[in-house]
Order: C-alpha cells, then sequence, then structure tokens
C-alpha cells in the first residue's frame, strides 16, 4: 500500500505542476488535477489537505533540487570544478523538473507572492553563502575579479531557459524533446563561456 500511495503522491505532483505552470496557483481547480489522474477528488486533499500545500509541495518539488546543487562551493577548493558541477546540476534540474521549473520561474515572475517565506529565506541564504565563497576565491586570486551576482544571474538564465522556455527552444531546433546529449552540450557550452569570462579552465582530466 505504501507504494501506492507513494505513486499516487508523485503522480498528483507531477500533474499539479502542469496545471500550476499553465493556468498559474489562482486559475488552478483541484478538480482538473483530479481528472489528469483519474483519482477522486478527495484523494487530492487526502494526500495534500489543501491546494494552498499541494502548490508548496510542487515548489518544494523544485526548491530542494536547487538548493542541493550549489553543494560543489562548499566541497571543491577549486572554483573550476565547483561551477562546472553545479552548472552541470542546474541544467539536469532543468530537464528533470521542467514543469515545477515553470511554476517556480512564473512565481518569481510575479513578485513571489504564494512563496512561502521559509523557502525565500532559505533561497536567500544560499546565495549569499555562494557568493561569499565566490568572492573569497576571487580574493585569493583563484579566478578573476568579476560580479559575483552577476555572475549567478547568467547561470541561473542560460540553465534555466531550458526548462522554462522549451517551447521557443523546441521551435528553433525543430525537436519535441531535446535528447540528452543537447542536454550535455548545453551544460558543457556554458561551462565553457562562464570559466572562460572567470578566468578559469578545467583541469585537462575533465575535457
Amino acid at each position: 500500500m505504501s507504494r501506492i500511495r507513494e505513486r499516487n503522491r508523485e503522480r498528483i505532483l507531477e500533474a499539479a505542476a502542469i496545471e500550476f505552470a499553465d493556468k498559474g496557483f489562482a486559475a488552478t481547480k483541484i478538480i482538473d488535477i483530479a481528472k489528469k489522474v483519474q483519482l477522486p477528488k478527495p484523494n487530492i486533499y487526502y494526500y495534500f489537505q489543501s491546494k494552498e500545500n499541494l502548490y508548496r509541495c510542487v515548489l518544494e518539488s523544485i526548491i530542494e533540487p536547487l538548493l542541493e546543487a550549489s553543494t560543489p562551493f562548499a566541497t571543491y577548493d577549486d572554483p573550476a570544478a565547483a561551477l562546472q558541477a553545479y552548472i552541470h546540476t542546474k541544467i539536469r534540474i532543468s530537464k528533470e523538473h521542467p514543469h515545477a521549473s515553470k511554476v517556480f520561474a512564473s512565481e518569481i515572475m510575479h513578485g513571489a507572492p504564494y512563496l512561502p517565506a521559509d523557502i525565500s529565506d532559505k533561497l536567500m541564504q544560499q546565495t549569499v553563502s555562494t557568493t561569499v565563497r565566490l568572492n573569497a576565491w576571487m580574493d585569493e586570486g583563484k579566478m578573476d575579479r568579476v560580479d559575483s551576482h552577476h555572475l549567478l544571474f547568467t547561470i541561473w538564465a542560460s540553465t534555466q531557459t531550458y526548462a522554462d522556455f522549451d517551447w521557443q527552444i523546441g521551435r528553433v531546433t525543430g525537436k519535441k524533446k531535446l535528447s540528452k546529449n543537447d542536454y550535455q552540450t548545453a551544460a558543457e557550452l556554458i561551462t565553457k563561456m562562464v570559466l572562460s569570462g572567470c578566468g578559469l579552465t578545467l583541469p585537462s582530466n575533465n575535457h
């Protein structure tokens, strides 16, 4: 039974992510999510209690991977290795969580009206710790002096676009869905540009 419950919960989250991404929080109806997963409406409330909590869970499904993505900044002493790992992880998140990424992007673009304060605080703390690490590397002469905030903005924009603007990317590439190789190519190109802009190169065993 626990497997069934977990599977149903995952199905509801995925359907909710699609609905919230398409319609936003206010216009999304629980009944539409229930129809998508072919479950009775009360079942949605059984698993998530309320639309507000379901929305939070969709946000958390993308927030947790985003928070974990910055781990390389704490574990690596080499800024090139940390940035490479961060960029590749961010691209993977866009590949694996496209609908939740759109929900998060829409929430931010609308001024984060429904973003819980604790989640907002965690994201801010992550940004602060990451910029502190980048600035320390600059002070140590390990990378060129750049604006750490704008460096992060550039990485966020270039990696999250693969989820948030997938329609446009599909139109340009002529593909309904990007391949694993497409995402790998994107990650490598973004890494190359970022590292070059920071006066960094990857160790030879990473090429």
